[in-house]
């Protein structure tokens, strides 16, 4: 089995690599929308392209929707609903580069959530990395300054978001097909952004002027034939971005296959360069090393210590 496992970390890279390459393509599309669809019409684009991929996912597995723990699910669910929706809002008033670094700081939630979540022990080394994670976080951040984004709290939560929904996943997975969590997290997707959509076309928040707000509160514009075909595909991208994370984590342990998942700031920087002109600054580039470095020495740690702990009589 060892043997087994190890051969399968060569497939584990590239299905990481390409699940974020994915990703960020997406995230390049939706900030590319965003000066002329609204959030939620972006969201219902993409989950309608999703859902043919999800049903074949789902068939293929021999399940349905029906399951006994449909609440835990839907809560799940609208937690990483409210963090993906966070984290566009995020990219669509800075650069796709400064909000992922911001986004690097996941792990270390999913860290210190662990404990009162998941009834684990905190190590201490995962401790100190969780406060130099967020050391790195107020460099890039820069609150009281002038360059302070408010955009960047979006990120930061988008963060909390998807680490809080991460260690719901854990034990729901044991007992729920990952088919079935992805269809109703799909589908819960889709119901929040049909809400929005009615609230911001029945109501008038033409005086929001932030461009994150102004994002999320811009009443309905059919978009193109190829703006629709474009953000159709997006939904293909989520769908099976989806499947290669889950793949990659099945192929190869967590603690190897999760620092490849850094490479998403590549992508965001050439992205951004290539589509938007921006590039991090100084501060920006500090930051991520450090949270960068700090993510990295705990995952290493963590697999001395297991290797440790398995090793003992």
């Amino acid at each position: 089995m060892m043997a087994a496992h190890r051969d399968n970390r060569l497939l584990a890279i590239g299905c990481v690599l390409a699940a974020v390459g994915f990703a960020s393509t997406q995230d390049a599309v939706v900030k590319s929308m965003s000066g002329s669809y609204s959030a939620y019409e972006t969201v219902m684009f993409r989950c309608v392209g999703s859902m043919p991929i999800l049903a074949v996912l789902l068939w293929r597995s021999g399940a349905t929707l029906a399951t006994p723990l449909l609440g835990r699910v839907l809560l799940r669910s609208i937690i990483l609903c409210s963090a993906y929706f966070a984290f566009v809002l995020a990219i669509a008033a800075m650069p796709i580069a400064n909000a992922v670094a911001i986004y690097f700081t996941m792990p270390f939630f999913v860290a210190g959530l662990a404990g009162p979540l998941l009834g684990e022990r905190v190590r201490i080394h995962r401790w100190l990395a969780i406060i130099a994670g967020f050391v790195g976080v107020i460099v890039m951040v820069r609150p009281g300054v002038g360059v302070f984004e408010p955009a960047s709290l979006f990120a930061l939560y988008s963060a909390f978001g998807y680490a809080w929904g991460q260690m719901m996943g854990r034990p729901i997975a044991r007992e729920v097909k990952p088919a079935v969590i992805a269809n109703w997290q799909n589908l819960v997707y889709l119901g929040v952004a049909v809400v929005l959509a009615m609230i911001f076309n029945l109501f008038d928040f033409s005086g929001i002027t932030h461009k994150s707000l102004v994002f999320l509160s811009r009443p309905w514009v059919w978009p193109t034939a190829f703006d629709a075909a474009v953000l159709f595909a997006n939904g293909f991208l989520a769908a099976f971005g989806m499947f290669l994370f889950v793949s990659a984590y099945k192929f190869a342990e967590s603690n190897f296959v999760a620092p490849f998942e850094y490479s998403s700031m590549i992508w965001a920087v050439g992205y951004g360069l290539l589509l938007f002109g921006d590039f991090p600054d100084g501060f920006t580039w500090m930051g991520a090393a450090v949270v960068v470095a700090a993510g990295i020495t705990m995952i290493w740690r963590d697999r001395q210590l297991d290797r440790a702990v398995a090793q003992s009589p």
